[in-house]
């Protein structure tokens, strides 16, 4: 039985759970599930919000978002936090209208460094091909941005960036500081997310 009040999930992108042309798997969206997890324990509402790791080739289809998603939101009242990266964040975001056509509450969107619109991945992922149409109450982008590109934002380049607004300056693969690093506004895509859960676990 669930007992949690809030679900976030965080999808990780090619060569995040699982190898991709051979590379990988690197788990680099765990170091955002795992620096919100932190904070949601430090606030003792760990039994509160749960929170999930999946690959962007789980939330695909609806057998399996049913098997690995919707059978872990208790109910559709519960708010639900989708963290995305790369490729994950493509898939996050029609995760999030799917969710949202069904009737459950979709708070928050994160998608860092969103990838998807190339004909390679598209051709060598098992993603959606048309352009996503988030659907959340709040969609946070975080785009890198680096001065001093590496591997992996020659990699994000081929595969064809998802262009939206965001930033800051830091390059494609760090899922970690994409997520925690401040915006603009001093804040960042960590604290939107995390202020948001206890917000909705303590109202």
């Amino acid at each position: 039985m669930n007992h949690h009040r809030a679900l976030a999930l965080f999808i990780g992108g090619a060569g995040d759970k699982k190898s991709y042309y051979l590379a990988g798997p690197y788990r680099n969206i765990c170091c955002a599930q795992e620096a919100f997890d932190q904070r949601i324990e430090q606030a003792g509402l760990a039994a509160a919000c749960r929170s999930l790791y999946l690959g962007y080739h789980e939330v695909r289809g609806e057998p399996a978002i049913g098997r690995l998603v919707t059978a872990a939101i208790p109910d559709k009242a519960t708010p639900i936090y989708i963290v995305g990266h790369s490729i994950g964040a493509w898939s996050g975001a029609h995760l999030s209208q799917r969710l949202s056509e069904w009737g459950y509450r979709v708070e928050m969107l994160v998608t860092l460094d969103p990838v998807g619109s190339g004909l390679l991945v598209r051709l060598g992922s098992n993603i959606p091909y048309r352009r996503p149409a988030p659907h959340s109450r709040l969609w946070i982008n975080v785009r890198a941005e680096p001065g001093r590109p590496n591997a992996s934002d020659l990699v994000a380049r081929l595969g064809r960036k998802w262009q939206v607004a965001g930033e800051p300056d830091i390059d494609h693969a760090n899922a970690g500081a994409l997520f925690c690093k401040p915006l603009r506004d001093g804040r960042s895509a960590a604290d939107y997310l995390f202020e948001s859960v206890v917000g909705q676990l303590r109202a």
